[in-house]
């Protein structure tokens, strides 16, 4: 936020789950030192490599305004951690101009279009600089009609990407942002 009531950036954090630290910290031959954090030379192999972000890659961060989608920049100033043995990275997504919030419906969701990872919200959000606005997760929720999606979306090849188009949308979860 740069203003009270005026969003400039994201800042987002991933935190990786087990499974998928061990495989991508073992696929970049990286082993945590013996007290499980990481050397700075294994940190900027990390950060190199997801500098470098595919170009049909979408950031996974989707944020709109009154329901306009806000388009925001790549992902830069990129950290790497090790957080209680899960891998992290952290960085921003900044919008072209910034956004008076005051007033309007914000909605950020976190997917990737073809649902390749599956994204939680875990920690409430926070804002730099305002106390003016407040932010509600909204979690996704299961239904029948979800359940039977994900069962033939598990069905599918682990080169097969879903027909349906931000399928990924249909189970984020959301953050909800009112701005006084």
């Amino acid at each position: 936020m740069s203003g009270p009531e005026t969003l400039d950036a994201l800042s987002v954090t991933w935190l990786y789950d087990d499974f998928e630290t061990l495989y991508d910290l073992s696929s970049r031959g990286i082993e945590p030192e013996a007290n499980g954090s990481l050397s700075e030379a294994d940190r900027e192999t990390i950060r190199a490599a997801y500098s470098d972000w595919p170009d049909d890659f979408d950031g996974s961060a989707h944020l709109s305004i009154d329901g306009q989608a806000i388009e925001l920049a790549w992902p830069s100033d990129l950290a790497v951690d090790l957080v209680d043995g899960r891998l992290q990275l952290t960085f921003l997504r900044k919008l072209e101009e910034p956004a008076d919030l005051v007033g309007k419906a914000v909605e950020v969701a976190f997917y990737e279009a073809t649902y390749f990872f599956a994204f939680k919200i875990t920690n409430q959000p926070v804002f730099d600089g305002s106390e003016a606005c407040e932010a509600t997760v909204v979690p996704y929720t299961p239904g029948e009609q979800s359940d039977e999606l994900q069962q033939k979306l598990a069905m599918l090849g682990r080169e097969e990407t879903p027909d349906i188009a931000n399928v990924g949308q249909l189970f984020a979860d959301r953050i909800i942002i009112e701005c006084a």
